[in-house]
């Protein structure tokens, strides 16, 4: 069942999403030589705006540098929910920011800490958001489909649609 969202409500769910699942695939050079990579979301801000630490001398930096357009997705198949964004990505060195973002986590890839002078955040704004959400977990799908499967009646469902977080 499509559901759009907006507003609010999208931003709440978009939130929610972004937390479940924390990884994403992030793409960057949206050419035939496009680049993915796993990324762990640092933070989801309330407005939407998503963080990410990185290392500036890695080959991402250099791409965003270039071309701000990235892609993201997010997915957690245990709960079956999925979330494919589109946004703008920006890179920010500012050192009161890094430390306003960091956490204990986040030196099993920086050991060197908020010093380090590679270190630097990642800063997506989301510009199209689609999401895909089961809205229950795999046993209860499978009782539906069950059930589906015996009644001849469509039990299966979720929901889907585009989230308007600007």
């Amino acid at each position: 069942m499509e559901k759009n969202l907006q507003n609010e409500e999208a931003l709440k769910k978009f939130r929610k999403l972004v937390s479940d699942t924390n990884v994403c695939m992030f793409i960057t050079n949206h050419k035939p030589d496009n680049h993915t990579r796993p990324m762990a979301t640092i933070e989801v801000e309330e407005n939407g705006t998503l963080w990410f630490f990185t290392d500036v001398r890695s080959v991402k930096v250099e791409e965003v540098s270039q071309e701000h357009k990235v892609h993201l997705v997010y997915a957690h198949p245990g709960k079956e929910s999925y979330l494919d964004v589109w946004g703008n990505a920006t890179i920010v060195r500012e050192k009161e920011k890094i430390k306003e973002k960091w956490s204990a986590i986040v030196k099993a890839w920086f050991p060197n800490g908020v010093d380090d002078p590679n270190l630097a955040l990642l800063k997506v704004q989301p510009a199209d958001v689609y999401y895909w959400d089961a809205e229950t977990g795999k046993m209860v799908a499978f009782l539906k489909i069950a059930a589906a499967a015996v009644t001849g009646k469509q039990l299966a469902e979720g929901k889907e649609g585009k989230l308007k977080v600007q």
